[in-house]
This record gives C-alpha cells, structure tokens and sequence, in this order.
C-alpha cells in the first residue's frame, strides 16, 4: 500500500501485462491441426503460394531449403497452432512437418534469420490472391444477412469500413530490442473490409506506430470504386477528401465532430429526435466544395451526428445512416479478433521484415478463419454476426479430439451439430448501447 493507505492504482503498462497473461492463458492447445483443417489450409493457400514462384525467382532468391512454399507454412502454422516461439515451431517442423510440408531438420538460427531476411511482400501477394477467392466463396453461400447490410448491397455498389489500428509494444527481449529505452511499439496498421463478408478488400502497413489514420487516405482513394459506399470514423475526417470523393462518384459515412463547422442549406425533417439537413462543411469564407447531409439523432439523452454525401433522403434514409454506421463498429471486433484471438498483439520478432510477415501470415489465417465460420452459418441458416469466430476457431481443437476418437470426420458439420455446447452461438446480446432507428423509411415532409 502507499503511505495514504490507499491501494495504488495499476499502471497502463502493468494491465496491459496482465491482460497479455490472461489472453494467452486462455488460448487454445498448441496441438496440430487435424488433416481436415490442414486439408481446408492447404486448398485455400497453397496454389497461391506456388502462384509467386516467379516472383520469388525474380528478386533473386536462391532455391534454398527454406523456399517460399516452407516459409509460409512455417509461419502460418506458427500463428494458427498459437506456438508463441520459433523454436518451438522449429521443434515441430523437426518431428512432424507443417502442413503441406515434412519433417526435416533445421535449425532456429537459420530460421530466426531466414525471418528477419525473407521479402514479407511474398506474404502480402499471397494474401492478395487469396481474398477474391474468399470473397467469391462468400457471396456463393446462402444464409441470412443483416437487414441494413442486405439493403445496402442492393443500393451501392460494394459497402466498406476502413479503420487504423497501433500494433502493441514488442517484446524486451527479442533481438536488437533488448537494450532499448521503453516499450517500441510494432507500427500501425489500416484495413479496408468488405462490410458483408468481414473480409479485407485491402490491409496496409506502417512502421511509424504514431502514423495517423489520416496518412492512409490515398491508398484508401486508390481502393475504393465508384458507386462505393465507404464508411469510416472520426479520426479520418478530412473535407478536401469528401470532395474529391463525391467529384467521382464515391459515396461516405462517417460522424461529426461536436465542433464541426457547418452552415445549413435546407431542412429536410426536423422533430424532437431527428434532424436531417442539408449543410455545407467548413468556415464560410472557405467551405468545402459540396454540399452533405447532416442527420442528428437524440438517444437515451445524448445527440449523435452523421455525415453523408447521399444528400437524397429517399436515396438514403436517416434510418439506415443510422443503422449503417453503426455496423462500422465490427471492424473493431475484426481487430480484436487479428491481435487477441490470432496473436498479433504478440509479437515474435524484432525486424521490420518479420513484423510485415507475421502482420501478412495473420490476415491470412484472419480470412481463412472467416471462411471457416461463414460456412458453418450457412449450415446452421444463422446471420454470420450470430456465430463466434473465436468459438469457432476454439471449437477446432474439440473437433480434433473427437476425430482422433473416430467421432467426427468434417468440421463443419462437427461445429455446426454441437454449436450450442462449444458457445460458437452467440447468446442474446442486451439492448443496443448504440442509437438505432426502426428500417423503415421515414416520411418526409
């Protein structure tokens, strides 16, 4: 206790530990993959690993024992099986093999500098040719989709959430690290999801942890198609972008800020919880180029604010810019999801190489995860939101179990029949924190 007798109250750096301790603990068991999974795995990853053959040759990569299609096997089931070591992953490739890979001997050091050494661009053309694959495997299934997300679809060309997230601090003791002053962190990153599937469109990398979401907007504009709907917080605020965005034909969403400066153009509803106007951003001696609609909500006592550039109500109404937005939140459970459930919140290198690769590795297993869960919701005919991804992932272990025992053959139809016990149904949430408005257009006047 301190001298006040007061306990003292924890640092930020002394919960973050703790709530490290409490995630790993709750991990699954490192236990290989049942040939199921590693058969799902390879199906979905393997041909394009082998598809970057002729950009491995061309950066001059020697055909080595470490080639490309070991390393991402390496590195995928060292993140997938949650090892939380290379050694220990070196251990299993001398034992049992990975993957689409047998066993044979190697040691750490050639793999811990194979890692720091490897072009993680490799990983990240992988990643690329994968994703049209998963989408397409997404938009093939048959089940139920949210009422808002459905509506969108059918209104915009493609709906998408973009979002920035800090990587956590690297460990101490890893490498050139060790005799460093503080916590480093790993950098930040940016992704661009399709907001149906859940499934990054784009993701991207920087090594400047303190880089803001504001330094992603040209390579967000370079993504985004138009007759797009994109959807994005705050921190991404900028109104020479919403003009340059509605000059070509790019639909956004976002909120505002309880300081954004506007001047009001036309009412096109005003009552007692819902205001929705017409509105140009800015200083009036130097306003934003165009025109956007600004929809005020009250809710359990508090205003919240919308921006738009589909200044049509009828085209768009206040329901669903309600309702649309506040699906923006699920790109925060997918960030939960890449840095708790798959690891990368830790780190197992201290090269900006290896940080690239484990970052890339992981949204691959992120997407291959999703697949996995998507297909277990079309078996079960429930909303992809009503299925964990994480009891799913959980639930593998279980399946594992019980094909050694010679009671399941086929995952999903494992995790969709015993959904209930292994918690993969999510239970009823409590009443939405968030404002929400019925979907139904509004009248307008």
């Amino acid at each position: 206790m301190s001298d006040t007798g007061k306990t003292p109250r924890k640092t930020s750096s002394v919960r973050h530990t703790r709530a490290i301790a409490r995630d790993r603990n709750r991990r699954p068991a490192s236990a290989p993959p049942d040939k199921a999974v590693q058969a799902r795995l390879m199906e979905l990853i393997h041909p394009a690993t082998y598809a970057q053959a002729d950009a491995y040759r061309a950066m001059g990569l020697r055909h080595r024992i470490l080639t490309l299609p070991v390393m991402v096997a390496f590195v995928l089931s060292l993140v997938w099986r949650q090892l939380g070591s290379v050694s220990e992953a070196v251990r299993g490739l001398e034992t049992e093999g990975i993957l689409w890979v047998e066993a044979f001997k190697v040691s750490q050091q050639a793999v811990s500098q194979r890692l720091s050494t490897f072009p993680p661009v490799l990983f990240y053309q992988v990643l690329m040719d994968v994703l049209p694959q998963m989408q397409a495997r997404w938009q093939a299934r048959q089940r139920p989709v949210p009422q808002a997300v459905a509506w969108a679809r059918e209104h915009f060309a493609s709906v998408l959430v973009v979002d920035g997230s800090t990587l956590d601090a690297l460990l101490k003791k890893i490498g050139l690290l060790r005799n460093t002053a503080g916590k480093p962190l790993a950098g930040r990153m940016a992704a661009l999801l399709e907001l149906g599937s859940r499934l990054p469109k784009q993701v991207w990398y920087e090594a400047d942890s303190l880089a803001h979401d504001q330094r992603f907007w040209q390579r967000v504009l370079a993504e985004v198609q138009g007759g797009a709907l994109l959807i994005f917080d705050v921190g991404f605020l900028n109104f020479p972008i919403f003009d340059q965005l509605t000059s070509q034909g790019r639909f956004w969403l976002t909120r505002a800020r309880k300081n954004t400066v506007c001047t009001e153009i036309q009412v096109f509803s005003k009552t007692a919880q819902l205001h929705d106007r017409l509105v140009r951003l800015g200083q009036t001696d130097k306003p934003a180029q165009y025109p956007v609609r600004l929809v005020e909500l009250l809710y359990q006592g508090k205003w919240y604010r919308y921006l738009t550039n589909v200044i049509d109500p009828a085209v768009l109404p206040a329901a669903y810019v309600i309702a649309l937005y506040g699906q923006r939140w699920r790109i925060e459970d997918v960030f939960q999801v890449v840095k708790r459930l798959l690891g990368l919140a830790y780190l197992w290198v201290g090269s900006i190489n290896g940080i690239q690769t484990q970052v890339w590795a992981t949204w691959l297993l992120y997407a291959v995860l999703v697949d996995l869960t998507d297909d277990v919701a079309e078996t079960l005919q429930r909303p992809f939101d009503a299925v964990s991804l994480e009891m799913v992932y959980r639930g593998l272990y279980h399946f594992t179990q019980a094909h050694h025992r010679g009671q399941a053959t086929q995952p999903v139809a494992y995790l969709a029949d015993h959904a209930k016990r292994l918690g993969i149904l999510k239970r009823k949430r409590k009443p939405p924190t968030e404002p929400f408005l019925p979907l139904t257009p509004l009248p307008y006047p």
